[in-house]
């Protein structure tokens, strides 16, 4: 199969035909093999039996439905399970990405060798106070903190070579940053193409302002997994180490002064000295703790399926 078009979606029953419409008129137009997998991440609207009418008319549709809203990363974490095609591709449901995009993006990762390409909007036709500047502070953020350089790491636009879908693990809220999980699993090629974004036709955007905090959070975690995700008591046996030094110097120091320089002086609880001393070892031991818990962790298989599908449409 040449391509997957996995597509998350939340209250998009308006949009569904006519996305799928348009993406039909492009595979067919190029003779690809395709797969479309909607995935219906807990919807409350008529969307779930809209796809299930499109399965019927077109054997290429595939759906995935979840018990409850799980979030989009758990979505297209679904979908990636199941896709089959050499390269994949994943937009949003709301007509705000161009299928007609999906050729070029094929061929920068068929011939071009791409192992991930993004799509980069830059003309956008969003509110420029409630997405467009906060995208650009969270792009340039992400540039600097993960190395990955791109202009638009929220564009859902996007095309994978099959491999890099299969190696990443997309959770919680990291959607916005699979272009760095994916260098972080040692796909570096990572290319971007500029694609035309159109403004919503139909329904309510499903992001509020509280979008980008989480998205802060998120880039912390990132930064974090990628710098001492394979080897975290670097960090907190350095931290440890650190701390624990500091409080055997001001205790090395308070014995020193006690016992020979000055015996006669202040007690030692009374000086501010003993209790600094207390504290970093009691923290240095404390970060060193963590570091053996997070090295046991790693060493702890761990389900990746986060969500629960209630129904399928098409798929083995």
């Amino acid at each position: 199969m040449n391509i997957s078009v996995v597509i998350p979606l939340l209250n998009e029953q308006e949009s569904l035909p006519e996305l799928h419409d348009w993406i039909v008129k492009v595979m067919q137009a190029h003779q690809y093999s395709y797969e479309i997998i909607f995935i219906d991440d807990g919807s409350t609207d008529d969307s779930w039996q809209t796809i299930s009418k499109l399965s019927t008319q077109n054997p290429h549709v595939k759906g995935i439905r979840f018990l409850k809203n799980y979030g989009k990363s758990q979505a297209l974490h679904a979908g990636f399970e199941k896709a089959q095609g050499k390269v994949v591709i994943t937009m949003d449901a709301d007509l705000q990405d161009n299928p007609d995009e999906i050729p070029e993006l094929y061929e920068m990762i068929k011939t071009d060798g791409f192992d991930l390409v993004s799509g980069w909007k830059k003309k956008r036709y969003d509110s420029v106070l409630s997405k467009n500047l906060p995208s650009k502070l969270f792009n340039w953020a992400a540039r600097k903190t993960s190395g990955v350089k791109l202009n638009d790491f929220n564009c859902g636009l996007k095309a994978y070579k099959h491999d890099v879908v299969k190696h990443i693990d997309v959770h919680g809220e990291m959607h916005r940053y699979i272009p760095v999980l994916s260098k972080n699993a040692g796909f570096t090629k990572i290319g971007e193409k500029v694609v035309q974004h159109q403004a919503r036709k139909y329904g309510v955007t499903k992001f509020g302002i509280d979008r980008f905090l989480h998205g802060f959070l998120d880039l912390i975690t990132i930064w974090f997994l990628s710098r001492f995700g394979k080897r975290p008591m670097h960090l907190f046996g350095a931290l440890g180490a650190t701390m624990i030094t500091i409080g055997f110097a001001f205790a090395f120091y308070l014995g020193l002064d006690k016992l020979i320089l000055n015996p006669t002086g202040r007690l030692l609880t009374q000086r501010p000295q003993f209790y600094i001393s207390l504290v970093t070892m009691i923290i240095g031991t404390q970060f060193f703790v963590a570091g053996f818990v997070a090295e046991l962790i790693l060493r702890t298989k761990q389900d990746k399926k986060r969500y629960t599908i209630k129904k399928e449409i098409n798929l083995n």
